[in-house]
């Protein structure tokens, strides 16, 4: 039996659940960590490597932290539009 390499999967996972941890304080660094996160597990998916439930649950997180982190940019840019910040 062959051991497949993991580490683009676990890379994923650990990305995707420090995206997802940040999601709730910091408004760039999630956006930024949940991309490189689903390009990770999405790659990884595809090559067919070892870890796919890593992968999936990288893939998972990253999604779920985006969507705070699109919700606090258009909001950020609607009070910015309106002239409610300076």
């Amino acid at each position: 039996m062959e051991k497949k390499p993991i580490g683009m999967a676990v890379a994923s996972m650990v990305t995707g659940i420090c995206a997802l941890v940040f999601s709730c304080c910091i408004p760039v660094i999630p956006f930024l960590l949940a991309v490189i996160s689903l390009i990770l597990g999405i790659i990884s998916i595809k090559t067919g490597r070892g870890g796919k439930g890593m992968a999936i649950a990288g893939v998972v997180c990253s999604i779920i932290s985006l969507i705070p982190a699109i919700i606090v940019v258009v909001g950020g840019s609607a009070l910015i539009g309106a002239g409610m910040l300076s």
